[in-house]
């Protein structure tokens, strides 16, 4: 099928793909959902064979060459599909349970000990839960089901059946996928983990104590304020005391539903727990009231099957070499897609990132990330990677408005749920650990180092209190190394001319043109 052809019979599966000019053809995932008119998003990347001898990427298209070009069957497009693009559960659900059992027997009894035949014979029983009226493949070498070249794989589990190893990143009730890129790569190999931990054992424990008291206030308030949030000082503190022992308590659906308590303490306006009714994010046409979502939460029926496949899938990847950032991206981003609660979801997705991050040690101990806080500073990206999973699916889910200005989902919706490709959002998150650890909190430690410096001489040259030093610090910062006018004649009006002039002199030497980062909460460092 031409680009063209499938364009005019289904434009709105590929429409965010810019039309190639010239004879080029669909393979792989593209064929397969062109020629069976296939009801899913669209991946991210789409494959074509082009006429000359070239392969290259344009946009978000691969172009392969003529001699690439796959058998157009069934079996010629899979092969293709899972050879150069990897495995796309979304699109295969939707394919076996259109095309029945028939063609994959057929495929698998042509050849029975084919690498690409018993690949797509596991995929089949193991995501339609049948088992085929096939023999065992026999004594045949065991391969890897997915390539770990194009995508990142967890610990493989024998499969004795089909002699297959699988690396799959999960379960059957839940497996996002992560393609592999050279942005996760370089951050794999940085090895975050371990530069936090080296910085912590270069750095004075008060230091850290401190550091982390703050770090974890930044992060809590700023949790709130991606929501739109304020709240009052004890739900903050509330929340922060949550967030510090994150990781220490087992992960469960009643553990989700007590940290939504905690998120939501008065409940007067909500129905606690998982919902009863459907859900979205968005908002109402103010003339007729009708819901204008911008993402539309799973079924309240298939919320117990979701969150459960996500616990398992947690659960497997905290016992396998799975990437600890790659595992807290798949389990928070799934979780928020999901929306299983009335309200409190987003503030429990970016919780869960502490969770995975603390309970399987890539964060110091007594150490919280300020994610929240970095997420805050990239809004606009956070909220694209957002988009970028619900914007292609609203087309897809059916529904209609409820008497309470709700939606109700009217069709089959699990599967945009428990298989999607988690990369843009891991890449998203995996930034903002790299940024937590290579900018911020080196900076707050040297903050704090060179507050403690100036404080020091406060006290013993001018034999300043600590509570009036850390006034001073915190004016002279907001005024960029100055004490205005105001604070002079009041607050310090006891000091001389000389001295304010050497506190200056003093403060410029140990903040030499560095950011200026007052914290918001106006906390001095002795009390962080």
């Amino acid at each position: 099928m031409s680009i063209e052809e499938h364009f005019s019979q289904n434009v709105n599966v590929f429409r965010q793909f810019p039309p190639l000019k010239g004879d080029f053809t669909l393979a792989g995932y593209g064929a397969l959902i062109g020629s069976h008119s296939l009801s899913v998003p669209a991946p991210d990347r789409l494959c074509v064979i082009g006429p000359k001898h070239r392969r290259y990427d344009q946009g978000d298209w691969r172009v392969f060459t003529p001699r690439h070009e796959p058998e157009d069957s069934l079996k010629g497009q899979l092969t293709f599909a899972l050879k150069y693009e990897g495995v796309d559960l979304t699109v295969l659900k939707a394919l076996f349970d259109q095309i029945g059992s028939r063609e994959i027997v057929d495929i698998v009894e042509a050849e029975p000990t084919g690498a690409y035949s018993r690949r797509i014979w596991f995929l089949f029983e193991w995501l339609t839960n049948q088992t085929l009226g096939l023999e065992d493949a026999g004594q045949v070498r065991y391969v890897p089901l997915m390539n770990e070249d194009l995508q990142y794989g967890a610990t493989p589990r024998i499969s004795k059946r089909h002699r297959i190893q699988n690396n799959l990143p999960g379960t059957r009730a839940f497996c996002p996928m992560i393609r592999r890129t050279e942005t996760l790569d370089r951050l794999i190999a940085k090895r975050l983990s371990q530069t936090a931990e080296e910085l912590i054992g270069k750095t004075h424990p008060d230091l850290i104590s401190r550091a982390a008291a703050f770090l974890l206030l930044e992060d809590t308030k700023a949790t709130y304020a991606i929501e739109g949030e304020y709240p009052a000082r004890n739900r903050i503190e509330r929340w922060g005391n949550i967030v510090s022992q994150a990781g220490k308590r087992e992960l469960s659906i009643g553990e989700l539903e007590y940290l939504q308590t905690m998120v939501i303490p008065n409940a007067r306006f909500i129905t606690p727990g998982c919902r009863v009714e459907g859900g979205f994010i968005g908002s109402h046409d103010r003339a007729t009231g009708r819901p204008l979502p911008v993402h539309i939460s799973a079924k309240p029926e298939d919320l117990e099957s979701l969150l459960g496949g996500l616990l398992e899938t947690y659960n497997l990847l905290a016992d396998s070499d799975f990437d600890i950032a790659l595992s807290a991206a798949l389990i928070a981003f799934g979780f928020v897609f999901i929306h299983p609660f009335e309200d409190g979801n987003g503030r429990i997705h970016r919780y869960l990132f502490h969770h995975v991050l603390g309970e399987q040690g890539f964060v110091p101990e007594g150490l919280v990330f300020p994610i929240s806080a970095t997420i805050l500073d990239r809004i606009r990206e956070y909220a694209k990677v957002l988009e970028h999973y619900s914007k292609p699916r609203l087309d897809l889910i059916d529904w209609r408005q409820t008497p309470r200005g709700n939606v109700e989902v009217l069709n089959e919706t699990i599967d945009l749920y428990r298989y999607f490709d988690c990369t843009k959002q891991a890449e998203f998150f995996f930034m903002c650990v790299e940024e937590t650890v290579t900018k911020v909190l080196p900076e707050e430690i040297n903050y704090l180092r060179r507050y403690d410096r100036l404080n020091e001489y406060l006290k013993t040259d001018v034999e300043m209190p600590d509570r009036l030093a850390d006034l001073l610090i915190r004016f002279l910062r907001q005024n960029d190394g100055k004490l205005s006018k105001r604070a002079r004649e009041k607050e310090f009006s006891e000091l001389t001319e000389e001295e304010v002039k050497a506190i200056e002199d003093k403060y410029n030497e140990v903040f030499p043109r560095i950011e200026n980062r007052l914290p918001e909460s106006n906390i001095s460092p002795k009390q962080r």
